[in-house]
């Protein structure tokens, strides 16, 4: 599979038994069908994030293809306060996180008892995330 920003093949990696889709060039994550479910465990806070999530209709970001069925996905606001803006396939194939959207939607919040998938993200994709940000 294709990364829908570069065109790069993905990586499989695992995270917390979890198989994700990786880009190594531009560092965009692909998660499958329910597998953000699957990364956040049962909790009265992630019904609420999953209920957050609303299509952005106005946003001028261009759609990007789905890298399963090549369909334009729905540009997608997540979070009480919409601040996460992420990729949706229409078919439900899966979502797509750019370069720290995985880590922000994560930061919303406290999905587990000692936040081990927002660890987790951090640990396997946090430094390049900070070294983007600082332009270094």
């Amino acid at each position: 599979m294709n990364c829908p920003v570069c065109k790069h093949p993905l990586v499989i990696l695992e995270l917390n038994n979890v198989e994700i889709d990786h880009c190594t060039q531009c560092d965009g994550i692909w998660l499958d069908g329910d597998e953000l479910e699957l990364l956040l465990e049962d909790s009265e806070e992630k019904q609420k994030l999953l209920a957050s999530f609303t299509v952005d209709k106005s946003t001028s970001e261009k759609p990007l293809k789905c890298p399963i069925c090549g369909k334009k996905m729905e540009k997608i606001l997540c979070g009480e306060d919409k601040s996460v803006l992420i990729d949706k396939c229409k078919k439900h194939h899966g979502l797509w996180f750019d370069r720290g959207e995985l880590e922000s939607l994560l930061e919303l919040g406290s999905f587990d008892k000692h936040n081990k998938v927002l660890t987790l993200v951090k640990e396997m994709f946090g430094h390049k995330l900070n070294i983007n940000k600082t332009g270094e």
